[in-house]
């Protein structure tokens, strides 16, 4: 499965690895997905969210229910 985050949206970013002696090649800056479950009370269930580091934080900010709802509306199956 493709790294990206399911609330953020957040994909891998190209670049180019440097040499010293400059000499370039391509690179990926991956997004430091982790897999978390999370209780949703409205469905008396677990669900479990591929997430972002930084989407984590938001959803412990806003909540799961909002955060969940934000999925949905991105069109991602949860």
């Amino acid at each position: 499965m493709s790294a990206h985050c399911m609330l953020t949206g957040t994909r891998p970013g190209f670049g180019n690895r440097i040499s010293h002696s400059h000499r370039r090649t391509s690179r990926r800056f991956d997004p430091n997905i982790q897999s978390k479950r999370y209780w949703l009370p409205s469905e008396g269930r677990y669900v479990r969210l591929r997430l972002s580091a930084r989407a984590i934080k938001t959803v412990d900010t806003i909540g799961v229910e909002a955060a969940v709802a934000r999925i949905r509306a991105r069109g991602v199956k949860v």
